[in-house]
């Protein structure tokens, strides 16, 4: 049988789901609609999750690719007392959401990014978010947020890794 880990919970993929994208699976069999949909073509990052730590585009990520990986979606970035990820309180507290469609994806990019760098120059958060599109806000608020949580979770030594450890099949 095909598996994934999502969160922190195993799911088993069917056959006939091999054939979906990483999106579709997410949000119309496992109703996890954290991850939007945005161009389908892998072009505004809408839809960014951390596949084995690195982001990638769900919508274009097919599911026979994703079997046998990790995945981490917005919605497993919440520590497990409820509080929100260093990530996700930088984007509020730098005013880095207008909409909120597009900051899944910015905040999933911004893991990524820090997971591989922990130090990123603001040369570096530019590069690294520069895959996703924001209409309502300015890209400097952006850029503040993601340096800002880095900073936050060096100082507290916080694994950037989200705390969810459950464990389960859907």
């Amino acid at each position: 049988m095909n598996t994934i880990t999502i969160n922190g919970t195993h799911y088993d993929v069917k056959d006939d789901e091999l054939s979906l994208s990483l999106l579709e699976f997410l949000r119309e069999r496992n109703y996890m609609t954290g991850t939007k949909n945005g161009c389908e073509r892998g072009l505004c990052g809408s839809c960014t999750v951390a596949l084995n730590d690195k982001a990638v585009r769900s919508c274009i990520t097919p599911m026979a690719k994703a079997v046998g990986s990790t995945v981490v979606t917005i919605e497993g970035m919440e520590r497990p007392d409820g509080t929100l990820h260093p990530i996700q309180q930088a984007f509020v507290d730098c005013g880095a959401i207008q909409c909120g469609f597009c900051t899944p994806g910015m905040v999933m990019s911004a893991y990524a990014l820090i997971l591989r760098n922990p130090e990123p120059s603001r040369e570096d958060i530019r590069k690294g978010m520069k895959g996703n599109l924001c209409r309502c806000t300015g890209y400097q608020q952006i850029v503040d947020a993601v340096e800002q949580a880095a900073t936050v979770i060096r100082e507290q030594a916080l694994s950037p890794r989200p705390g969810c450890e459950r464990d389960g099949s859907a």
